[in-house]
Order: C-alpha cells, then structure tokens, then sequence
C-alpha cells in the first residue's frame, strides 16, 4: 500500500514519488477493469474527493500523462452507490481520462467521454482543443499526410463541438473571441509573459500554460513578419 505521513498535505508529490518505477496502465474504459497480467495495482489510502482533484490537475498540467494513467488506475471501481463512482464523475477525473484516452490514441473513448458529460466552462477551452486535434490526427492518418487550413475547416463542420464542452459562444479556430481578447490585452502590456504570468493567464480563460505560450510566441513572429513587411 502506498503511504507517506504527508499524503495529506502534498498529495501529488507523495504519491507520485511512490509510483516511480512501478507498472501501470490506465483500464480502457478509464477507471474500471482489471491492469492486464504482469501489471501492478496499488492500493490507495482513502483520499478525499478534493484531493484526487488535485493529483490529477497537477499532473494534467505537468503534462506527465503517464503518471496521471497510473494514478486513474490506482481509484476505486466505480460500482453504483459506492465513493469511486461519485470519484468516477468528478470534473478533474473526467477530463483527465479524456486526457489518457487522447495519448493514448483511443479517440472513440475519447468522443464518448467529452460527449457524456457535461463539463464546465473553465475546461471547455482545452477540451474542445483535443475534441479538434483528435480529429484532425485521425482524418491525417487516413489520408497519410497533413492537413492544410482549407481541410481543418472542412472537419470542424464536419464534427462540430458537442454542446457538452461548448456553451455556443462564437469561436474562431480553438479559442473564443473573449478569450482572444483577453489574450490580446495581456500581450499589449507583456508580449513575454514568465511562467507565473502564463499560469495566472491560463487559469483565467481556461487554457493550458503551454497553450498561452504557444499564442504568444504566434503572435510575437506575426506581428515581427508585418514589422519587416512594412520597412
């Protein structure tokens, strides 16, 4: 069994600590099923809802997905009437196996997951990022090349946004039009944001850190390009 006296207090690190070098996998179904043979389960001590939370957005957001894998596969079984289902249905829980499914190329569990729950505001940007790019990868690996700007556009009418992930709002590519402008006059007082800039960021138009970084660093070479065009 996995313990450390500060689970509590620091509950990402602890676990995460203890799960180096151990073999887990995510279930297919993302938290129910048996790890397949010569897989190790551990059990957990009690965690509160809060911390699972917790665990699974650090881990989302350090981008270490398979750490985030093992840790789905270390919650209790969501059996109706029991804590794991009331742990199954949590935001943080969802959208991190939408996450796992994603990597893992399993895009039909992906399509269900983001189209069985209704998700809140704050995830819909990112959520709706892998709803599109699990689309374009696949209508890619059909026709064995990249797509260009004419052929994503065709697929977004194709697979519009499930209202689960989307409140109607109109977007332009991933990002809706508040957040761009948000993003817009963040870029006019500091076109290079620090990492503490692009996390308070992220958290106000409910992107990743990295997806800031990677709309600034465009808009930085877009606006160089239109600097050298008008000389």
């Amino acid at each position: 069994q996995i313990y450390h006296p500060k689970l509590k207090t620091h509950p990402t690190c602890c676990f995460c600590a203890n799960l180096r070098g151990s073999r887990l996998v995510l279930a297919p179904s993302g938290l129910r099923g048996a790890p397949p043979p010569g897989r190790t389960m551990f059990p957990l001590p009690m965690f509160t809802p809060e911390q699972v939370a917790r665990v699974c957005e650090n881990l989302e957001e350090t981008g270490d997905i398979e750490r985030l894998a093992r840790f789905l596969w270390s919650l209790p079984a969501a059996v109706p009437g029991s804590a794991g289902e009331a742990l199954s249905r949590h935001e943080s829980v969802v959208r991190a196996r939408a996450l796992v499914a994603f990597h893992g190329g399993n895009f039909e569990a992906l399509y269900r997951i983001l189209q069985t729950h209704r998700f809140t505001r704050q995830s819909h940007a990112r959520l709706q990022a892998l709803w599109l790019d699990a689309h374009y990868r696949e209508a890619e690996r059909l026709r064995g090349r990249p797509l260009g700007p004419v052929e994503k556009y065709r697929i977004r009418k194709k697979f519009p946004l499930p209202r689960t992930i989307w409140d109607g709002e109109q977007k332009t590519h991933c990002f809706k039009e508040r957040t761009r402008s948000l993003l817009r006059e963040w870029y006019l007082q500091d076109p290079y944001p620090n990492p503490s800039r692009k996390r308070h960021l992220a958290q106000a138009t409910g992107l990743t850190p990295t997806q800031v970084g990677n709309w600034f660093k465009n808009r930085r070479q877009r606006d160089r390009a239109a600097s050298a065009k008008n000389r």
